[in-house]
């Protein structure tokens, strides 16, 4: 099902992306870059998933899933600039701004944004909920990269790196920054399959959950979780156990959604 799922995601993405050469052709070139070097895809799948899990089909959100992960990929060439993180790589290459200069870098992702919105307005049915989903999660999102770089502006005295999180910001950051896209991703699965309110709010639940157990892994990859190693492994477990409760809800095939979540935990990368 993945391989399916993946093959979808890939065409559609070469669907709706400038083709290559179209002018401007460094910026055709630059968007067809950000998103094609890489990563697992996890939104774009949650979303495929989600349209399934309430009795639709994948192919009904093929354009709401390449619109998750075109707006995915344009806060990564954000977040990845000087004036953010100023990381010079990602997924072993050279990250946008680096490969094609910041002030391009800033475009490609104003213009990944943009395109997400008309990629989700494609979608057979619900677009207006469909949409909305997006521009939830794309305010969120950058809720949640404001609070952080509160903290990253502080640094850590004894290392000069940055400060931990604040406990008391835990939730908001980690719910925003992470858990909105997969939240997003599911809602918007949910409606292009055409499932209920209480379908696509039982799918809510299951992305919040599970983004934020994405989240507390991450930290125990990274060895900074803001809480010690014992709370930490306890919180994956508890939101991925909540995760997988909130599928339980679902009319359709849920096998797919729940693989995903146990996969989450204990994860090395």
């Amino acid at each position: 099902m993945k391989e399916k799922f993946l093959a979808i995601i890939e065409k559609t993405l070469d669907e709706v992306l400038p083709k290559v050469g179209e002018r401007p052709a460094e910026l055709s070139e630059a968007m067809r870059y950000a998103v094609g070097t890489g990563g697992k895809r996890i939104r774009p799948l949650i979303c495929l998933a989600s349209a399934v899990a309430v009795g639709g089909s994948a192919e009904d959100a093929r354009y709401p899933a390449a619109a998750i992960e075109l707006l995915h990929n344009y806060t990564l060439v954000h977040d990845d600039l000087p004036a953010m993180d100023n990381d010079t790589e990602r997924r072993g290459k050279p990250t946008v701004w680096t490969k094609f200069g910041e002030a391009n870098a800033i475009l490609v992702g104003d213009a990944l944004q943009a395109l997400a919105f008309l990629a989700a307005a494609d979608a057979p049915r619900n677009v207006a909920e469909i949409v909305s989903a997006l521009g939830a999660a794309g305010v969120g999102v950058v809720q949640g990269q404001v609070e952080d770089l509160k903290r990253e502006s502080g640094t850590d005295g004894a290392s000069g790196s940055p400060a931990p999180l604040p406990v008391e910001c835990v939730d908001f950051v980690y719910t925003h920054k992470t858990a909105d896209l997969f939240v997003a991703a599911a809602a918007m699965g949910g409606y292009a399959g055409g499932g209920s309110e209480g379908d696509v709010a039982a799918l809510r639940r299951f992305a919040l959950n599970l983004g934020l157990a994405f989240q507390y892994e991450d930290d125990l990859l990274d060895g900074d979780s803001p809480y010690s190693r014992e709370k930490t492994e306890a919180l994956v477990r508890e939101t991925t156990a909540a995760s997988i409760s909130a599928l339980e809800a679902l009319p359709g095939d849920t096998s797919f959604l729940k693989a995903l979540a146990e996969k989450l935990v204990g994860r090395s990368v």
